[in-house]
């Protein structure tokens, strides 16, 4: 229905959690097979199961994992080595006597990649052991359908470790885009929870000047946009600042400068599926809080508190309004200090700028848009000879990369002399010293392993002022200001405010045909509504206009879909 069915973003795959017993049990039966599963897991991560050929954690001989991924112009290697040849498979043939070998390496830019994956699965080429992917979500559910890949669901329950089944159960609905007749087909790649959901950024400095009290309401932030807009906070003794940083050239829902906020405020979410009090899937759009909402940007905009340019304004452009000292406020992730809001200070040397909770509505309301648990998955060919071999690997990393240990094998980074270097008898990230190498970025998975709320739980801890004593809470105290801390302790202050995605599949039949033309109606009526070219009330015919232009068959076959994975899952 939107952008968010067509690319595996971290905005848009965030799905609410909620029981999946029957999904995450797979064929296991009560205790015996738990047990048995834990049993095989413990054989893979250590190596004792010979009947694989692993003796004493290694293959001997040494096997080779065949895969695909696509590799981004932000992977960089030293002289000497790529793809097949680094510091990364090196490791592996040492530690495990896994080869890693790339089917064939293609860039992940200008969709060359995809176009050559989708010219192999239409000539029926061999598939390799492993397809690691993130991007299209078309792709994947081709890759899917094409009936080459195993039910890697099972293989999961069987052969994973505790620490990653605890990672992925920490919400469960990152299975839901990669299944296919309740079986999960891909294994969802996990990234950081939280890590994109908005705060709000308010110019401090304005806030003293003008004596302005901290915004809790979205009638409170109307005051604060309204003197920011008329009060010359900046002292140029001209009328040239506004309050409130938005663009929405894209999405006026999207991952900054955004307004989705505005429409949680009233119970919804536009640009994407949301959860009803009795279960169903809604589009946010067409709701009755996405009229209020609309109201609402429309005096705004018409009182002069937002940029006369957003509708043209993309994300970054609208930011840039904020950094200039132009607008007072602007809404995104908690890690906005480190870009874009360091060039506040740039512009202006006495500038400050401070994080703020997500205003409520007139109902007591908040509500933001959420982050994505999962950002690929891995696909695993039935014809792949070892699949145990996969989970020894990724075991591992889950087990000793994602939250290394003190004293562990990736205390100081993944690799030394490459994120990290000895200077002076002591361990140093800073790229300065290490020349910006980044091996977890030729892991299989992109990232190394990634468990999903250790991040933000580590940032809230060290924003009340803890010690940081492992070495993921050291290396992320090092590189974190405080205000960044101060943001993330805000974003899981309201964390129950999250307004999900909850569509996560492929474009549905009706998707297909009638997406572009509904998109378009969707986008000016948001448009026209806000700089007030047409009546408020015209939302009332755009919303019978959806659902008759296809609008009504989407939302049967979203919820049919969303029953599929939820409900009906075996």
């Amino acid at each position: 229905m939107n952008k968010h069915n067509k690319k595996l973003l971290p905005s848009a795959l965030l799905a609410g959690i909620m029981s999946l017993t029957a999904v995450l049990s797979g064929c296991g039966n009560g205790d015996t097979a738990d047990s048995g599963n834990k049993e095989a897991s413990k054989q893979v991560a250590e190596g004792s199961d010979t009947s694989n050929g692993m003796k004493d954690g290694k293959y001997d001989p040494p096997i080779t994992i065949s895969y695909l991924r696509p590799w981004g112009p932000d992977v960089k290697f030293k002289s000497g080595e790529d793809q097949d040849n680094n510091v990364h498979t090196k490791w592996a043939h040492d530690k495990f006597g896994i080869d890693l070998k790339n089917q064939w390496i293609s860039p992940s830019t200008n969709n060359a990649f995809e176009t050559k994956l989708r010219l192999s699965l239409a000539t029926n080429e061999e598939m390799p052991d492993i397809i690691s992917y993130r991007g299209d979500l078309n792709l994947v559910r081709d890759l899917i359908d094409s009936g080459k890949f195993i039910d890697a669901g099972e293989l999961f329950d069987k052969y994973a470790s505790q620490t990653w089944k605890d990672a992925v159960n920490e919400d469960p609905s990152v299975w839901y885009p990669f299944m296919q007749d309740g079986k999960r087909i891909g294994i969802p790649i996990l990234d950081y929870a939280y890590n994109g959901d908005p705060v709000m950024w308010i110019r401090e400095d304005w806030m003293k000047k003008l004596n302005l009290p901290a915004p809790k309401t979205l009638a409170d932030l109307e005051k604060v946009m309204d003197a920011f807009t008329n009060q010359d906070p900046d002292g140029n003794g001209k009328k040239d600042t506004y309050g409130l940083a938005i663009g929405f050239k894209n999405w006026i829902n999207t991952w900054m400068s955004d307004a989705g906020w505005v429409f949680g405020a009233f119970g919804t979410m536009p640009n994407q599926w949301n959860k009803t009090a009795d279960g169903k899937l809604e589009y946010g759009t067409v709701t009755a809080g996405a009229k209020q909402a609309l109201g609402t940007l429309q005096s705004w905009m018409s009182k002069g508190y937002l940029p006369t340019q957003a509708g043209l304004y993309d994300e970054a452009k609208a930011a840039e309004d904020f950094t200039a000292g132009k607008a007072g406020i602007v809404v995104g992730p908690h890690w906005m200090p480190a870009w874009p809001l360091e060039d506040v200070k740039k512009n202006n040397k006495d500038a400050q700028y401070k994080a703020y909770p997500i205003p409520t509505g007139p109902d007591g309301k908040a509500g933001r848009h959420g982050t994505a648990n999962v950002n690929g998955a891995v696909l695993i060919n039935k014809d792949m000879k070892h699949p145990e071999a996969f989970f020894t690997y990724q075991n591992y990393l889950f087990d000793q990369f994602a939250n290394p240990s003190v004293g562990g094998e990736f205390e100081n980074g993944l690799a030394e002399g490459y994120d990290w270097v000895m200077l002076d008898g002591k361990p140093v990230t800073d790229a300065a010293h290490t020349g910006g190498y980044a091996p977890e970025k030729y892991t299989l998975t992109f990232d190394g392993a990634r468990i999903p709320s250790l991040m933000m739980q580590t940032l809230s801890k060290l924003a009340d002022g803890a010690e940081p004593t492992t070495p993921f809470e050291k290396k992320i105290k090092s590189s974190s200001p405080q205000s960044m801390l101060e943001a993330a302790k805000i974003v899981m202050s309201q964390k129950d405010t999250v307004l999900p995605q909850m569509f996560t599949g492929a474009p549905t039949p009706t998707m297909q045909t009638s997406n572009d033309i509904l998109q378009k109606m969707e986008k000016d009526i948001v448009s026209q509504i806000i700089y007030s070219k047409v009546s408020l009330d015209d939302f009332d015919k755009f919303v019978a206009k959806w659902k008759s232009s296809g609008g009504d068959k989407i939302t049967e076959e979203v919820n049919e879909w969303y029953q599929s994975v939820s409900g009906g899952a075996k």
